[in-house]
């Protein structure tokens, strides 16, 4: 299904409801608003296989935008809206957009990047004016509601976060064939989670990372509404569970935590009854975390491991999980692999990169060196996304950490999320980071960063009681040798955090 099949039957039927504004977009709206974009898409002379890009906040128009590039064969690439000048003209021009789209509330950045991106031959403004920005509503307006004669599906392009340096635009190929042709996410939804067109799916992060977006645009397409939060608030969310009874939800561990650490009060007062299916995915769950939210959700909660990259997906649900806590599932795409250096096979309970086989194929944009460094070094056809774990006996993958966070200490291999999951479940520390820093003596040494409940605390007793906390439930050598107290982590909205940001601060120039 796509938009025009479900206006054709339910025009009146909401595709889009703001969870802050409570703005509706019908069916009808989005329909009609992303064939008018597409419209204009082709009097600019973008034909199947031609790129744009846009930044807006998760706005009421995001998924209209974005259904229409879909509809006209494009490669389309949502851009965080918090980038900045650079690291926004660099993704601009990396994907190769011939149309740029943003709103008002965005020009200051939007504006900047004019020079820097000769590449691009039409701008347009939402909500406003702004130089060089031909208005949105202006250019949709004069254009027919209709489709245009040669609708064929089109593909996003995402890109990295950015946590572990530049940006990397994942390209996968696009079949550019018809809008009805189902996609492997479709499929995997409607065999996990039970979609219909009576679900009501809640959206609380922004609609520009993978997860939100490509969750969105299906339930979408089996006629479903989706609630889209401006910007998490965990009290809001319960509620706004309530209000619409929503059905299903795609969340990250930080928002668990968050929740948990309600009043209990708060926690208890909306009826939540209605949520079937929270989804999970993004970052590694604290195991008590997720202890927590079984205890307090039962058993709703599925969990997954995938990529932009569409190279595997492993699944576990609430019941499997607990008999084997701290799994991210087992694999339904792609046969998991565990190797060493040089590419061996590792067995069962070894820790070594994890590469899928037989998954889906990508290449990151422009950049075969990062293309060739993501596939086994014995040349396999294995892809893999820099992740460390293990499997068990069972097949169940567990994740280590990013190959990239890897701390080497005396020569001795430390994986900081061990110590993350610690430290987060701590009652007076809000979020946490665990990195290395250079030591003239091992190397690395361990170090954390904090944001405490309350920046009053912070201070060396905090220090030390965190530090000691740690070492209770870890080997002291995992555990952070100092700890360094902040108001805010830079965290990005989707759970991952920008921990590179953190480490280069601790790191002499050059090194």
């Amino acid at each position: 299904m796509y938009p025009g099949a479900i206006a054709a039957v339910t025009p009146d039927k909401p595709a889009v409801i703001m969870a802050g504004s409570g703005r509706v977009i019908t069916y009808r709206e989005l329909d009609e608003e992303s064939n008018r974009l597409a419209h204009v898409f082709r009097a600019a002379g973008l034909r199947p296989g031609d790129h744009i890009a846009f930044m807006l906040a998760n706005h009421p128009l995001f998924l209209a935008v974005t259904w229409a590039a879909h509809r006209s064969g494009l490669y389309y690439t949502p851009i965080s809206s918090r980038l900045r000048t650079d690291e926004l003209a660099y993704i601009v021009n990396n994907c190769g957009a011939r149309v740029f789209i943003s709103s008002a509330d965005l020009a200051g950045v939007a504006t900047s990047i004019t020079a820097a991106t000769p590449g691009v031959e039409l701008r347009l403004m939402l909500d406003g004016a702004a130089e060089g920005f031909e208005s949105y509503e202006a250019a949709v307006a004069a254009q027919p509601v209709t489709p245009v004669g040669d609708e064929c599906l089109g593909m996003d392009m995402l890109y990295s976060s950015g946590t572990t340096g530049r940006p990397k635009g994942v390209k996968l190929t696009s079949t550019h064939g018809p809008l009805t042709e189902p996609g492997m996410l479709l499929k995997l939804i409607e065999a996990l989670f039970a979609p219909s067109a009576e679900s009501v799916y809640l959206s609380p992060a922004p609609l520009y990372h993978a997860a939100p977006l490509r969750y969105s645009l299906t339930f979408q397409r089996l006629g479903a509404t989706v609630v889209v939060m401006e910007r998490f608030d965990p009290e809001q969310y319960l509620e706004l569970v309530e209000r619409y009874a929503v059905t299903h939800s795609q969340l990250v561990p930080t928002m668990f935590i968050k929740m948990l650490k309600l009043p209990p009060e708060t926690r208890t007062k909306y009826d939540i009854s209605s949520l079937g299916y929270a989804i999970h995915a993004a970052a590694p769950c604290p195991v008590p975390v997720k202890e927590q939210m079984i205890g307090w959700w039962g058993p709703i909660i599925h969990e997954y491991y995938a990529g932009t990259e569409g190279n595997g997906f492993l699944y576990v649900n609430s019941q499997d999980w607990l008999q084997h806590k701290g799994t991210v599932g087992r694999s339904l795409l792609g046969v998991v692999h565990i190797c060493d250096e040089d590419g061996g096979d590792l067995p069962p309970g070894e820790h070594g990169t994890i590469y899928f086989e037989n998954g889906g194929r990508f290449e990151y944009h422009g950049d075969p060196d990062k293309t060739r460094s993501a596939q086994d070094p014995l040349g396999r056809g294995w892809t893999t996304l820099g992740d460390i774990g293990y499997l068990d006996a069972d097949g169940f993958l567990y994740l280590t950490d990013r190959r990239s966070y890897m701390i080497i200490s005396g020569g001795v291999n430390i994986y900081p999320q061990e110590a993350e999951n610690v430290l987060a479940v701590h009652p007076k520390v809000a979020d946490v980071a665990v990195f290395g820093v250079p030591d003239e003596e091992m190397g690395e040494q361990v170090k954390a960063v904090v944001e405490p409940v309350s920046m009053a605390e912070a201070g060396p007793a905090l220090e030390a009681e965190l530090i000691e906390y740690c070492r209770e439930h870890l080997a002291h050598y995992k555990c952070p040798r100092s700890v360094d107290f902040r108001a805010e982590l830079p965290r990005h909205p989707t759970g991952k955090l920008y921990k590179r940001l953190l480490r280069d601060e601790y790191r002499p120039v050059g090194g």
